[in-house]
């Protein structure tokens, strides 16, 4: 009686599929980018002579491997930040800001273009203690530039409209006004209330 051969399943097509789905994968899969701080760098300066900053003029924020802040040496909720880092902006202690409305603390920072805001972190911070403090910190920015934006508006043709949409207005293609116009004002709010923020990694 002659032997049944076993039956076999015809893998030659295997490496055909296998090698399509493979490219299937490849097209739909995404991969998840991340974007990072959106950061301006300042320009650099040729100028090899040392700036000397006046200690009142900084505004030290420390957040330690606990996600604790410290500012100013005085413990502080993350929540308080944003008004602290206000106050110390618009002090104008040497009287020299016509716009400011600070309590002339002398002790506290001049003018908004010579403070210094100083966040110092340790390597065990978490990253989103770290993104959060920075949001407070261009919030206050924010806010006292849409103030000046607010007051400078009216005079300048553009009443009604603060420094966020401002630079919104700029930027939109779809825009009508005068945009050279816009940027002076832009430009003028940048300059009198500069962001002045250090970044130190302990």
């Amino acid at each position: 009686m002659a032997k049944r051969a076993a039956p076999e399943v015809n893998a030659g097509s295997m490496a055909d599929i296998a090698f399509l789905l493979l490219i299937f994968f490849l097209v739909t899969t995404t991969i998840e980018k991340d974007s990072g701080i959106n950061r301006k760098l300042p320009p650099m300066e040729e100028s090899e002579e040392d700036v000397i900053i006046k200690q009142k003029n900084i505004f030290t924020i420390l957040i330690n491997g606990k996600d604790e802040l410290l500012v100013e040496d005085e413990r502080m909720e993350l929540k308080n930040l944003r008004k602290a880092a206000i106050e110390f902006l618009d002090n104008n202690g040497d009287g020299s800001c016509s716009f400011c409305k600070g309590k002339r603390d002398p002790s506290s920072s001049d003018n908004p273009d010579k403070a210094v805001i100083s966040l110092k972190n340790q390597r065990e911070t978490s990253y989103a203690a770290y993104i959060a403090v920075q949001n407070e910190v261009v919030a206050a920015y924010n806010e006292l530039r849409n103030r000046r934006a607010l007051e400078l508006g009216p005079q300048k043709g553009f009443p009604g409209m603060d420094f966020i949409k401002m630079q919104d207005n700029y930027k939109d293609a779809r825009w009508v006004g005068n945009k050279e116009k816009l940027k002076t004002v832009v430009d003028q709010i940048k300059e009198e209330i500069p962001q002045k923020f250090s970044e130190v990694i302990e």
